[in-house]
């Protein structure tokens, strides 16, 4: 096989997993889209408890922020409102790496693999946010509070 140059047989191999993968990311993104943020955390239940909402492991707890943010400018409020959703859909993943891992790693997983990340996406998103509002009206200040979460045992 010449050098730079792939076999036939590998390429497909990526394909098949690149679709996969993007199912599976679709199909989760359908199944957070929508999900109001209201406590800032996501319960999830024993499938065999026969429907009870009882949680089975820990989950994340966010503070809110759309309660937080000033009057958002009519120019801003899409870019606003999706960035919320986005809030909203990072705390169902990282719920979900939690019922992913458990039982795995040692005691700073959750932080060190969970927690940790999290906070840097909400940070990220945190700002955008504010530049979205900061584009039209005063930028909102100190938001950066609202972007670390905590573990409800």
């Amino acid at each position: 096989m010449q050098q730079g140059r792939r076999s036939r047989a590998f390429i497909p191999v990526l394909s098949v997993l690149a679709v996969g993968a993007a199912g599976a990311g679709i199909a989760f993104a359908t199944l957070t889209v929508g999900a109001p943020e209201k406590t800032g955390s996501v319960q999830f239940s024993n499938p065999n408890s026969g429907g009870a909402a009882a949680a089975t492991t820990s989950t994340v707890k966010c503070p809110t922020v759309a309660d937080k943010l000033p009057d958002i400018p009519a120019s801003a409020q899409a870019e606003v409102d999706r960035s919320l959703r986005l809030l909203d859909t990072q705390i169902a993943e990282a719920n979900q790496r939690i019922v992913n891992t458990v039982g795995q790693g040692g005691p700073n997983l959750v932080q060190n693999a969970i927690l940790g990340p999290l906070e840097d996406k909400r940070v990220a998103t945190i700002n955008r946010i504010a530049t979205a509002i900061g584009r039209s009206a005063a930028r909102p200040i100190g938001l950066e509070v609202l972007a670390p979460c905590t573990l409800n045992q």
